[in-house]
């Protein structure tokens, strides 16, 4: 039935024991549980629970619920192109401007990616940050009240970051992230890079700024929380959204190619969701007489997470313990779901131009983005 079943796993970075690392933060680092806020945002990533856990997003909401202007900070790492659970943090960036008039910073952590040898040239880095930007743009968000920084194209970033670096020890950082001395100094010095993306809507007045982060990421969040008041700066608020499995069960991985990426070819979508790990049997009858595990089964987990209402998760579950549903038709209904909405994604990105990009992108005075673009080749295509 498939090639992949919760029976053949060997347990590493599964869906279950991911659970563990989105509690941490709660159990062990001072965040608090999303389910104690009373102003909850209705949108499928909060109805979902794909968002778990805060820092400060009542005082967040109250302050943009009263009028006050605010913004969102959502960075991006070059190092990779959108894939499906990143698209769920663009949509709630995107609900909070088009619901609520938040305005959007996106950082694009190009200089990160180079020094953590995630890619191999700043060049590679500028071109990935390209599609990234563009990206945004394919998924709607208004450029009028957009900021996209590429730290390379707007190097304005470093001075300020050089401003907050007076108060980041090293030991701070080795603390916070484990580093040992043979790291080098740019990884060191990143953290304050990473608050002043975080804290940069300040100079444009906006005081109110929620990050929305994954587990992962948010030593970054503790380092600028702990210097903003330093500065003058309101603490930003914090959400953390959910671990998800990559497609095959494990940890999500660019090296592992384990992820559904936005501007991949149905086909390949397609290849990847009909091999995904599965709770089902081992075959037809078994499934039939048994039942399917849906805590394990990867694609039960993400139509629940990103495409179903709470009520049809629900009626989709029952069926699938009963045996009722296959493990190949909950796989064809994953399929379905997400090339319909990549499907709309990829036709808008194809229509966007470079004079879109210049519209929201952060720049260096004198900087000569459109040949920066033509060099890039990032709309040779589509």
């Amino acid at each position: 039935m498939q090639k992949k079943t919760a029976a053949n796993s060997n347990g590493e970075g599964d869906p279950v024991s991911l659970e563990a690392d989105n509690n941490k933060l709660v159990e062990d680092f001072g965040a608090k549980s999303i389910s104690g806020i009373e102003q909850i945002p209705d949108f499928y990533t909060f109805n979902n629970g794909l968002i778990v856990s805060h820092r400060d997003f009542d005082k967040f909401m109250n302050k943009m619920n009263s009028g006050e202007r605010s913004a969102i900070v959502s960075g991006f790492n070059a190092s990779s192109s959108p894939h499906l659970a990143h698209l769920a943090v663009f949509d709630t960036n995107l609900m909070f401007q088009q619901k609520y008039g938040a305005e959007v910073f996106i950082p694009i952590s190009d200089d990160e990616s180079y020094v953590s040898g995630k890619i191999k040239s700043q060049a590679e880095g500028l071109k990935k940050s390209l599609v990234i930007a563009r990206s945004m743009v394919a998924l709607g968000f208004d450029t009028r009240k957009t900021r996209i920084i590429i730290d390379q194209l707007y190097t304005n970033i470093y001075n300020f970051a050089i401003q907050l670096s007076r108060s980041v020890t090293l030991s701070t950082v080795k603390a916070s992230y484990g580093y040992a001395s043979d790291k080098n100094i740019g990884m060191h010095f990143y953290p304050a890079v990473q608050s002043a993306h975080i804290l940069l809507p300040n100079h444009f007045g906006i005081k109110n700024v929620l990050v929305p982060i994954g587990p992962d990421e948010d030593p970054h969040i503790r380092i600028c929380r702990d210097i903003a008041e330093l500065y003058g700066y309101r603490k930003p608020a914090v959400i953390h959204s959910r671990f998800l499995p990559g497609i095959d069960g494990k940890k999500m991985s660019k090296s592992k190619d384990n992820a559904i990426f936005l501007l991949e070819d149905e086909k390949i979508i397609r290849k990847k969701i009909m091999n995904a790990f599965s709770g089902g049997q081992a075959s037809i009858e078994e499934h039939r007489r048994i039942g399917g595990n849906p805590e394990v089964d990867v694609p039960f987990i993400y139509l629940r997470s990103y495409f179903l209402t709470p009520s049809e998760s629900s009626r989709i579950e029952e069926e699938y313990r009963s045996g009722k549903l296959l493990s190949g038709e909950m796989k064809n209904l994953l399929v379905e779901k997400t090339n319909e909405r990549l499907r709309v994604f990829r036709h808008n990105y194809s229509k966007t131009r470079p004079e879109d990009l210049k519209k929201i992108m952060l720049l260096n005075d004198h900087t000569d983005i459109e040949k920066i673009m033509e060099e890039s080749g990032v709309f040779e295509k589509g």
